[in-house]
């Protein structure tokens, strides 16, 4: 026989008992009828989700470009064209929450830049040729690696690391350009010389179209390319940006 204990209290009444609470969930919320489509309302539902990254342009169906920056494995960029397109690309993956190191011969040109982002914070640092140091790079706090060095970039002493993407920057064709090339996951193409276009066709495998356009390219114009997929992209800088950086150019 079960017995019951009797504490000399009266019982609660519903309104007076404790809710409750199931951890890690909270209170229950209020009871609802589900929501029920039938099969012709589902086609109806869309969901503008894009990629996550980093909108560096515009395709040709004015469709945002959306550059994935930041992985769980070390990411190569490589961009044969301007410093105002790194700086800008730099500048949107800081007011992402990422955070910028330059490895420079010019620091002059960057440190602008490296003043006005973040809003006062240190999210920007700037460093000679051959001092830059591990970052610590964390899917809390990635890094973007910046090395613009010439024509000629020296090997990285930096080691590669998860969510850490370097982007080395080729103001044109140099002799070591095979191996940055070679070496990226994503490769930004600006104007360059038709015979530069021809060599970089042949180390890409770019159509025809492609190596007869680049020549031609206006200055914020980069084509994108990876092994498998191509993109032309256009860059207009917002009012911020462009008080920063000024107009889009292909030389500096």
């Amino acid at each position: 026989m079960a017995y019951q204990t009797y504490s000399g209290q009266a019982p609660q009444s519903v309104e007076q008992r404790q809710v409750r609470v199931r951890p890690g969930f909270g209170l229950r919320g209020p009871r609802r009828e589900k929501h029920v489509l039938t099969v012709d309302e589902l086609s109806a539902l869309s969901f503008p989700v894009g990629d996550d990254g980093v909108v560096v342009g515009v395709d040709q169906q004015q469709q945002p470009t959306v550059m994935g920056l930041f992985r769980p494995v070390p990411y190569e960029v490589a961009l044969v064209g301007g410093m105002w397109t790194a700086q800008l690309i730099a500048l949107r993956a800081a007011a992402t929450g990422a955070r910028i190191a330059v490895e420079t011969g010019r620091p002059q040109a960057w440190a602008p830049m490296a003043q006005a982002a973040g809003g006062g914070q240190p999210c920007v640092t700037v460093h000679q040729v051959g001092r830059l140091g591990a970052q610590g790079a964390s899917v809390a706090s990635p890094v973007l690696v910046v090395r613009d060095l010439g024509a000629r970039p020296s090997r990285s002493r930096l080691s590669a690391a998860p969510w850490q993407t370097t982007l080395t920057v080729l103001p044109y064709l140099g002799p070591n350009a095979s191996r940055v090339l070679n070496a990226a996951d994503l490769v930004g193409l600006q104007r360059i010389s038709p015979q530069e276009s021809e060599v970089v066709g042949r180390m890409l495998s770019l159509g025809p179209r492609d190596v007869t356009t680049l020549p031609t390219l206006p200055d914020n114009v980069t084509l994108w390319a990876t092994r498998m997929r191509r993109q032309y992209v256009l860059t207009n800088p917002g009012e911020a940006e462009t008080q920063v950086l000024g107009i889009p150019r292909r030389m500096d």
